[in-house]
């Protein structure tokens, strides 16, 4: 049966390749003309459906309607129907296969979290674990203790002796091994003050199944809401939005360095309930994404307050400091940022408390549907929450690592924040504790207007321009919510640092150019 579908697959695969191409050739012009290339511009319109619509048990009209109204990274009605992901991806394919077919020779990925795919190094002594771990039958070899530090082969025959028979590609128990449960439970008593329950804590393929576990807990339906900050990493707006939820926003106020003022909180949570909306939960995210600021500690014990007087669950991603016992707290944390930034070894973890045993059960009900995490996720997370201490073998090349890589993410950051307070009409709070920057951008008239004419949103017209002209990616302020009137766009600190100045040169230029192209 496989084989006859296979053969019909795939020349409905031509036919849809064919449409794509010739939908990709539309040339798009924008009103720039410094920006003028001989390339394609974005997609024009909706790729043509291959075949009748007969030939799909599934189309548009028949999903679940959820999953058209959630709308991840950036909203398509707010973006031109090529993303900045398809488009730059073409880009990278025209400069290989035609160099000098464009006014740049490389792209510059300034768009997405993703640190080793831009060049961040792993680190030597959580990766030497990892290995020795995937492979142990390498422990059993005398060759090993001179290709590894002695206490990454002791750290692997530690982790090791709690998987039974050393099997690491065996499934484990749903809220993971509970020996690095511990791990992480004492790392997080170390890291705060206090103490942490291992029998809270949830290993998971990084934060976002937890946040699904959660929303799937919480959501009921449409009526039931979730206070959400604006700008945010769509994940959370996009989840609320396909478990039936409502999205309640709160505004960050971008003036006092996008702070969380508990006003915006209480005014928020009272025009929800005129609508007839039950909040159920808080989410925070700290350090923010996308606007990279980190909560005071006063500011974090007034939001605790807040949950408890009003009775909401306080969704933490990241990392928050607590140590309430009355209140319901989900806080998240992944391997994919920081200085270790394992974004494709899916590690994290949940940790959950004040549910009562009824409610934990439901959790772990629904955890169990996904059987259990990666087991390299899950070692990764307990070595990130225990990593060589003072007497160990590896704690200077451990320290040596971590400490070049964060000081050269604060130089990049305090770069880019240079060079976008010093464009005309742009401004950009600090990057206080996480990889991105959110300038804000004072567009003009004309800008807004050449906009419109190609029904976009002013900061996607402005990101896709700069993506044309120079070949830096960037992503839109419309992708992640924003004060109506005011356009940004998410820049990662993240390229090497001997690229930024090349980003630094590139961007002044374009702006410049484009400002000019468009005064009033």
């Amino acid at each position: 049966m496989r084989r006859f579908v296979a053969h019909n697959a795939r020349n409905l695969i031509t036919r849809r390749r064919n449409n794509l191409t010739t939908c990709v050739l539309q040339h798009c012009t924008f009103p720039l003309r410094f920006l003028t290339t001989t390339s394609p511009g974005y997609l024009s319109g909706h790729v043509a459906s291959a075949g009748s619509a007969s030939a799909s048990p599934i189309t548009l009209d028949t999903i679940n309607p959820k999953v058209l109204k959630c709308e991840y990274a950036v909203p398509r009605r707010n973006f031109y129907p090529c993303s900045d992901v398809v488009c730059s991806q073409r880009l990278q394919q025209e400069l290989k296969e035609n160099p000098g077919s464009h006014p740049f020779d490389e792209l510059l990925y300034c768009n997405i979290g993703n640190p080793h795919s831009l060049g961040q190094q792993p680190i030597t002594f959580f990766r030497e674990v990892l290995a020795l771990c995937d492979h142990p039958a390498m422990l059993d070899r005398a060759e090993t203790r001179g290709y590894f530090s002695a206490d990454a082969v002791k750290r692997a025959f530690q982790i090791l002796d709690q998987f039974p028979g050393r099997a690491t590609g065996a499934y484990s128990h749903t809220q993971g091994i509970k020996g690095l449960r511990d791990t992480i439970a004492s790392g997080i008593e170390a890291r705060d003050g206090y103490p942490a329950d291992p029998n809270d804590i949830f290993l998971t393929d990084g934060a976002s199944p937890a946040v699904h576990i959660i929303m799937q807990l919480l959501i009921r339906s449409e009526k039931d809401g979730i206070l959400c900050p604006i700008p945010q990493y769509p994940l959370y707006s996009g989840s609320i939005t396909l478990h039936g939820g409502s999205l309640v926003p709160y505004y960050l106020d971008e003036d006092t360095g996008w702070g969380l003022e508990i006003s915006e909180l209480k005014n928020q949570l009272e025009i929800a309930k005129s609508k007839g909306i039950t909040v159920r939960a808080l989410v925070v995210i700290n350090p923010g994404n996308p606007t990279g600021q980190v909560l005071a500690e006063s500011n974090q014990q007034e939001i605790v307050e807040f949950c408890k007087n009003e009775g909401l669950v306080l969704l933490a991603d990241e990392s928050m400091e607590y140590g309430e016992e009355d209140i319901s707290l989900v806080s998240l944390q992944s391997v994919s940022k920081g200085y270790y930034g394992e974004c494709g070894k899916r590690g994290g973890y949940m940790e959950v408390t004040g549910f009562s045993p009824e409610i934990r059960e439901q959790i772990y009900k629904v955890a169990s549907m996904d059987t259990c995490s990666n087991i390299s996720g899950q070692i990764l997370a307990s070595l990130v929450m225990n990593p060589p201490k003072v007497d160990d073998e590896s704690y200077e090349s451990y320290s040596a690592e971590k400490d070049a890589i964060l000081s050269s993410l604060a130089r990049r950051a305090r770069m880019l924040e240079d060079v976008f307070n010093s464009l005309e009409g742009v401004t950009c709070n600090r990057a206080e504790g996480a990889m991105y920057l959110f300038p804000r951008i004072e567009l003009p008239k004309k800008a807004t207007e050449a906009a419109k004419a190609v029904n976009t949103a002013p900061d996607a017209f402005y990101a896709r321009c700069l993506l044309n002209a120079t070949g830096i990616v960037v992503v839109p302020g419309c992708g992640f919510g924003q004060v109506p009137g005011q356009w940004h766009f998410r820049c990662t600190i993240l390229p090497q640092e001997d690229k930024i100045p090349t980003i630094v040169s590139r961007l002044t230029e374009f702006h410049k150019a484009f400002m000019d192209e468009f005064r009033d």
